[in-house]
């Protein structure tokens, strides 16, 4: 199993010092650590006017940390592609790759929140069918060498393009976010990877291994090949009870008060969706978190010993990559980065994976 890093920038909290200028270069560093320690990769999402996290930018954010390392794979966790024109996208990402040495991870998602659909005039209540449209354009973007057109409702390429670079791997696989069986289904039938949330798949599927189980009952449905699947996972090490008090504040606190929230309306975009239901349901449980409501389906929590045996669990699943939210809550820097190398350390040697190279060539 490998192991990487993963941020998405929460910084909206009270009485907290660090500005999001600080914390988008304390990002940039934490990644090249990442490098240093022989974590696999490093991946940064993407949010908006600071109501979920502080950048807004994860391509241009990870082209910096390419620059600066050599291996760390580098990943958006990730590009949320309706408010942004997949041809744009698919040109961004295609020269990353190549600028990178073929490193790139690609992941993207519809999004969930209408606050970052608004101001840039994306259509929220249409998100499902626009998404589904914008998916089968990038992949065209990629992978067609001869001039084509497109002709969508939401997406027009009249006259012939042939869009430039192309990404350096070949094949290249994306990852598909995924919180619904919706973008498990686009997912297999683009032949993409899949990148899943456990908090986000015990609330709709009933927990990380269900949520699996279903990608592939969809792929197998379909006479698809299942690929890889990836997830995100809040972490932090600790024994005592002081330390897990600790860490499920800072939880509480992402929650509440940069994370989801209790509405069936988004605001000036009108309700819900009927393929963002899960949403809903979603944010009742976590619109007034409390401690019980977190467990090894939401964190890892406890010290090496424990924190393996849940990840034996998760490997056992299927899952080939876990990337780890160290920076949750406003910790501070040299917090994150002893989790980091306690994880490292303590942790990943308990399993195979690239990492165990790495430490050894040291």
């Amino acid at each position: 199993m490998e192991f990487g890093y993963f941020t998405l920038s929460d910084n909206r909290y009270p009485d907290n010092p660090r500005t999001s200028e600080q914390f988008l270069l304390e990002i940039r560093d934490q990644a090249i650590y990442a490098e240093e320690l022989g974590m696999h990769s490093a991946w940064i999402g993407e949010h908006h006017f600071n109501r979920r996290g502080c950048v807004p930018v994860p391509g241009l954010t990870l082209a910096n940390i390419a620059a600066s390392t050599k291996r760390i794979r580098l990943g958006p966790a990730v590009v949320v592609l309706n408010i942004h024109h997949p041809i744009h996208v698919a040109e961004e990402w295609g020269a990353l790759d190549q600028l990178s040495g073929g490193r790139v991870d690609f992941a993207c998602g519809r999004g969930y929140d209408a606050h970052e659909f608004v101001p840039f005039g994306a259509d929220f209540q249409a998100s499902a069918e626009q998404f589904t449209e914008a998916v089968q354009l990038l992949t065209k973007c990629w992978t067609e060498t001869e001039p084509f057109t497109f002709d969508g409702e939401f997406y027009s390429a009249p006259d012939p393009i042939v869009v430039d670079p192309k990404p350096m791997q070949d094949p290249f696989r994306p990852y598909m976010g995924s919180f619904s069986s919706f973008s498990m289904e686009i997912a297999a039938d683009l032949d993409w990877n899949l990148l899943q949330a456990p908090f986000a798949a015990t609330m709709v599927f009933g927990g990380l291994e269900q949520a699996v189980q279903a990608y592939r009952d969809i792929c197998e449905k379909k006479e698809k090949e299942a690929r890889k699947v990836k997830c995100s996972y809040f972490i932090h090490m600790g024994t005592s009870d002081a330390d897990k008090d600790y860490a499920l504040a800072r939880l509480i606190d992402y929650f509440t008060l940069s994370g989801l929230r209790k509405k069936s309306t988004q605001g000036g975009a009108g309700p819900l969706p009927p393929t963002m239901q899960y949403y809903r349901d979603i944010g009742k449980v976590l619109a007034d978190p409390k401690k019980d409501d977190f467990d090894h389906n939401s964190i890892l929590l406890g010290g090496a010993p424990e924190i393996i045996d849940q990840l034996k669990k998760v490997e056992g699943y299927g899952i080939d990559e876990v990337i780890l939210y160290f920076n949750l809550g406003a910790k501070p820097d040299a917090m994150v980065r002893e989790q980091m190398q306690r994880f490292m350390e303590e942790v990943a040697p308990a399993f195979e994976g690239s990492h165990i190279a790495v430490r050894a060539a040291e």
